[in-house]
């Protein structure tokens, strides 16, 4: 286990200040146990449920289901509130890929498997969680236009988050990351929209 925390934090740490590193590895050995417990943790029934389609919404399918609705039924905003969504959406897609390149972190499911899943990653990096980007970047987006669908549209976001940790698929700084790279995103994004529109 130590070889591993030496091996991942030496990519992003070389040449940083000792305290930088101890805090880093203090910070990581902590995510480490987290992990060992909740790839070790068997919820119950529904719960796994809830995480599988959390997670599967997660895909896409829950956004591009929701991005219809809103095409179809949502009134003279839609536009640029898709508009938004998909800049968000796509900006985070192209960040995330580049980012899990250069960090090179490992999944935690690659250090240690979860005890009751076997789904597999769709790639072998895991930082950041590109999953919670586009959740939280499609949810901040649709949410700025439609304030009242904004506290479902973040319950699906943390789930989709939840089950990334749950599944043993990321980190909980991956998700972490996540939420505040989507969230950054959707606000950027409604924030140009909204600059189009008044022009």
């Amino acid at each position: 286990m130590a070889v591993l925390l030496a091996t991942s934090l030496s990519n992003v740490m070389t040449g940083a200040p000792r305290a930088v590193r101890l805090t880093v590895y203090w910070l990581e050995a902590g995510e480490q146990r987290l992990m060992r417990k909740v790839n070790r943790w068997r919820p119950p029934r529904w719960m796994r449920l809830w995480i599988i389609a959390a997670t599967r919404g997660g895909d896409g399918w829950l956004w591009y289901a929701i991005s219809l609705v809103v095409g179809l039924f949502g009134g003279p905003e839609r536009w640029p509130a898709l508009a938004a969504t998909g800049a968000a959406s796509g900006v985070g897609i192209a960040l995330f890929l580049r980012m899990k390149r250069l960090c090179g972190r490992k999944r935690p499911c690659a250090l240690e498997p979860n005890c009751w899943t076997t789904l597999l990653p769709p790639d072998q990096f895991s930082f950041p969680s590109g999953h919670t980007i586009t959740a939280f970047a499609v949810a901040i987006s649709l949410g700025a236009f439609y304030p009242a669908l904004l506290p479902g549209l973040l319950f699906c976001a943390v789930s989709v988050a939840a089950s990334r940790i749950l599944l043993g698929m990321h980190f909980l700084s991956d998700v972490i990351a996540g939420a505040g790279i989507g969230g950054l995103l959707g606000y950027a994004a409604v924030a140009v929209a909204r600059a189009i529109v008044l022009n």
